[in-house]
């Protein structure tokens, strides 16, 4: 990355993440300044301002590249900001959960961010459209997407993991298995009672590794659909996603596709990146290479222990 390219479109959200993380931010603007950059520095007033503040860049022939400091709603919103555009995206991961941020290989720490200027790899991403609404790394159907609703419900400020302990354990015992019908790239591949996850990263909440397979930039969704119908069959599939075995297993469903549509007859929830996303029916699809990233050299997803290690500190 070169000073001469143009000045650096600097998003931040202001609510994201501890302030632990407002340092992180403050330190990597230094960080520019040092390395000659011109920073403008925007903060968010919400993530529809966010995707636009992101759009303005994009069209500004004067900006080199963006940088999104927040969590994983503000750099889905940034990066739907850039669709289509060759300006470069850098992650500064600020909130809980960071998935996209960890998936590309990035983490918090100042070295990692300053490294990407000198050494970074440029790589191209999908973005996912489900109803008309952007996101980066994964829709969830049916029982998480209730754990999300109570999440954001009860939101008070910056989210924790201990805030989605007792909405885990509430949804546990209330959840009823809804009755999905699952069609991936006009074929029929489910119909029963069951949980969906489609997207784009490997790693879900905590790097558990619900979509395996998936390569954010091969043009493709990953479909993982959970066949279940009680408790025992959630706490099994769970053992099997920690052990990176469910895949193989004849309860689950997997497959790559580029458009899936997910319907019910009941009223049913979806989580897109972690917010609360439309009811039922989903139409998912895949926009392929939609954004150009800049992420670390020989990067790869951040695992369990890596993820839990960071939350502990």
């Amino acid at each position: 990355m070169n000073p001469q390219n143009g000045y650096v479109a600097y998003i931040v959200n202001p609510k994201s993440g501890p302030s632990v993380n407002k340092l992180l931010i403050q330190r990597f603007e230094q960080g520019l300044l040092k390395k000659g950059f011109e920073v403008h520095k925007s903060q968010t007033e919400s993530l529809e301002h966010a995707r636009q503040l992101a759009e303005t860049a994009a069209g500004d022939n004067k900006c080199g590249f963006v940088v999104a400091a927040g969590g994983d709603g503000t750099v889905r919103e940034v990066a739907h900001g850039l669709e289509g555009s060759d300006k470069a995206l850098i992650i500064l991961p600020c909130g809980t959960e960071n998935l996209l941020a960890n998936e590309l290989g990035f983490n918090n720490r100042m070295k990692t961010a300053i490294q990407l200027l000198d050494n970074g790899e440029f790589r191209r991403l999908d973005m996912c459209n489900c109803n008309g609404k952007c996101f980066a790394s994964v829709c969830g159907v049916g029982f998480d997407a209730e754990v999300i609703e109570l999440v954001t419900k009860n939101r008070r400020g910056h989210i924790t993991y201990l805030d989605y302990i007792w909405p885990i354990w509430q949804t546990f015992w209330t959840h009823r298995f809804p009755a999905l019908t699952v069609h991936a790239d006009g074929e029929k591949v489910y119909e029963g009672k069951g949980l969906v996850f489609v997207g784009n990263i490997s790693r879900y909440a905590i790097g558990l590794p619900i979509l395996r397979d998936a390569d954010y930039g091969d043009g493709l969704l990953d479909l993982c659909i959970f066949k279940c119908s009680s408790k025992l069959h959630l706490m099994k599939h769970s053992l099997m996603v920690v052990l990176k075995r469910h895949v193989e297993c004849k309860n689950v469903i997997y497959r790559k596709c580029k458009n899936v549509i997910i319907s019910s007859p009941d009223t049913v929830k979806s989580e897109l990146d972690g917010d609360p996303g439309p009811a039922l029916p989903l139409e998912v699809s895949v926009l392929p290479q939609a954004v150009r990233v800049l992420v670390p050299k020989s990067s790869h997803p951040a695992g369990m222990r890596t993820r839990l290690r960071r939350a502990i500190g």
